[in-house]
C-alpha cells in the first residue's frame, strides 16, 4: 500500500483476499498513507476483469520464462502479484496477458510479494519515463 501511495499508482484488491481485510485493518496497514492511496476493491475475479477491460495484465510469477528486465512495459499495464504461499490460481495464470519472473540465485525459491512488486514496478516506471517526470519531486 505504501509503495502504491508513494509512486501514485493504483492498487486493486480482489476478494476474497488471502488475509482478513476489513476497513479497520486496511486503514491500519496503510497507516497515514491511506489518504494518498488510490485503491479499488473488487468483490470477485470476474468483477476485476470486467473493470480492467482491455488493459494488459502482467503477472509476476516464478513460473514465467521472461525476466522482467527483458519485458517491454506500457503505461497502462496492470502488474499482478499473488499470495506469497501459493501464487495465483490457474485461471488467473491463464488470463494473464504476460508473465514475468525475477531471476534469483538458486536454490532460493522466491522473494516476498512486496519486494517483488517494488522491483518490477521500479523497472516498469523506469521504462515508461515516470522517473524523468519526477525530477522535481522529493528524492526517494
Amino acid at each position: 500500500m505504501r509503495l502504491c501511495a508513494c509512486f501514485g499508482v493504483g492498487m486493486d484488491i480482489i476478494e476474497p483476499c488471502g488475509f482478513p481485510l476489513d476497513d479497520a485493518r486496511l486503514k491500519r496497514a496503510a497507516m497515514d498513507y491511506i489518504d494518498h492511496l488510490k485503491y479499488a476493491r473488487h468483490a470477485s475475479w470476474e468483477d476485476f476483469i470486467a473493470q480492467i477491460g482491455k488493459q494488459r495484465l502482467v503477472l509476476l510469477t516464478t513460473k514465467a520464462a521472461v525476466p522482467y528486465i527483458d519485458f517491454s512495459f506500457s503505461n497502462d499495464d496492470i502488474l499482478m502479484v499473488g499470495r506469497e504461499s501459493a501464487g495465483v490460481p490457474d485461471y488467473v495464470h491463464a488470463r494473464a496477458d504476460a508473465r514475468v519472473v525475477i531471476p534469483i540465485k538458486p536454490p532460493m525459491r522466491s522473494l516476498n510479494v512486496a519486494m517483488s512488486a517494488a522491483i518490477v514496478l521500479g523497472e516498469a516506471l523506469r521504462q515508461t519515463s515516470f522517473f524523468v517526470s519526477q525530477k522535481e519531486s522529493k528524492p526517494l
